[in-house]
């Protein structure tokens, strides 16, 4: 427990340390100086990025996808009636964008929308848009200040003013597509925003998956005599600075200029090749997804400066889920691989608390990315979570070989 959460604490640094390891639609409302700027050849430019170097990366890595699909830019307009959080600076009344993938599906299908996690954009998926499209209305999208999606200047200053950020565009985009009765599933950060988005809102929500989400324990709910021996030293120091300074692997990426996509490209063929848990990327699978990682990892800061005001240093939630799991009103179904280092602990403690149908899977020969690991397994747990919608008799349908209730 303890070594598992000492890794997490130095998630900031993680992206370099597997460097080391390794060897080593565009939006209708940008500013003129954002356009200006891309006029500029990639090779002239620090940091050779824009939104139009991410949505075409990412229309690249989804040529690996065989099922039809419309990319879209929603507009969610400039910020949500009535909130006092608002997502530009307060002389700005730019309408913002979500950045949507809709999958082609058979009709009747339910509908499926997919969060990602933090330093990661809807692209992440593209390994499962297809098996899951064969069963669902698939819709991914990127939260507001990642991947595609429109980038404001993040002005929150408080954890409540940061989870209004995610989920308030989040209800404006739902609200656009004008969804409604449908299965969310969010991946780490983005299971923590869609848990938060299902206690608001769980009037929109048939099921909820969570896989290996963030933020179900406190740095109080743990005995973390440890962190505090952590700080005490010169290592656990700098990272506490760096934390609360709000640095990010983004901003590591960035400094690095032209220098950054070929480190992103050593830390992906790190992660999902040498050191990967279950199905290596192959050779074209890994050089498209480097590409898209970096061009949405090197773009404008925005969504990813959330961290220090969701989590505490240690990566413990500011305000845990687990303090909510009494309120808890959407069937819910967790996901983990087997060498997740997300706990899925957590998950089992909230389900003692919890009023609604919950149940937790665990998945073998993979890690925290438990979908891009072993997605054959993943997308069979994700099926059986869904049986109720996807089966005439849900109740005869079998945990997946290898799969293990928790």
């Amino acid at each position: 427990m303890t070594i598992n959460r000492l890794r997490i604490s130095s998630s900031f640094a993680k992206m370099a340390e597997e460097i080391s390891k390794a060897g080593l639609g565009t939006s209708t409302s940008a500013s003129e100086t954002a356009k200006s700027r891309s006029l500029w050849p990639s090779l002239l430019r620090w940091i050779p990025t824009s939104t139009d170097h991410i949505i075409a990366a990412e229309k690249r890595l989804l040529s690996l996808v065989k099922t039809p699909y419309v990319q879209e830019r929603v507009n969610i307009g400039s910020g949500p009636p009535g909130s006092k959080v608002r997502w530009f600076r307060s002389s700005s009344d730019e309408p913002r964008f979500i950045n949507t993938v809709t999958f082609e599906s058979k009709p009747e299908s339910p509908t499926l929308v997919m969060i990602h996690g933090y330093a990661a954009s809807q692209g992440f998926f593209f390994r499962n848009f297809d098996a899951l499209a064969s069963r669902f209305r698939v819709i991914a999208v990127d939260q507001l200040g990642w991947g595609g999606s429109s980038r404001p200047d993040f002005t929150c200053k408080s954890t409540e003013e940061t989870e209004a950020w995610f989920i308030d565009s989040f209800e404006e985009w739902r609200k656009a597509k004008n969804i409604s009765n449908f299965i969310l599933l969010g991946h780490s950060f983005g299971g923590y925003v869609a848990a938060k988005y299902a206690l608001k809102h769980p009037e929109h929500i048939n099921h909820l998956i969570l896989v290996g989400p963030a933020g179900f324990s406190s740095e109080l709910d743990a005995k973390s005599e440890w962190i505090t021996k952590f700080r005490a030293t010169w290592k656990g120091a700098v990272l506490s600075h760096l934390w609360e300074s709000n640095f990010t692997p983004q901003k590591l990426v960035r400094g690095l200029g032209p220098w950054g996509p070929d480190l992103v490209r050593r830390y992906t063929s790190s992660r999902f090749g040498t050191y990967s848990i279950g199905d290596i990327l192959n050779d074209e699978e890994s050089t498209l997804l480097s590409d898209y990682v970096y061009h949405t990892l090197a773009a404008k800061a925005s969504g990813e400066l959330c961290l220090k005001y969701i989590f505490a240093f240690g990566a413990f939630a500011r305000m845990p889920l687990l303090q909510s799991a009494s309120e808890w009103k959407v069937p819910t179904t967790f996901i983990y691989g087997f060498q997740d280092w997300m706990n899925y602990q957590g998950a089992q403690e909230a389900r003692k608390s919890m009023k609604t149908p919950c149940e937790i899977l665990r998945v073998p020969q993979a890690g925290h990315f438990v979908f891009i690991d072993n997605p054959s397994s993943f997308h069979s747990t994700v099926f059986y979570a869904c049986r109720r919608f996807l089966s005439s008799e849900p109740d005869k349908e079998s945990l997946p070989e290898g799969i293990i209730s928790a």
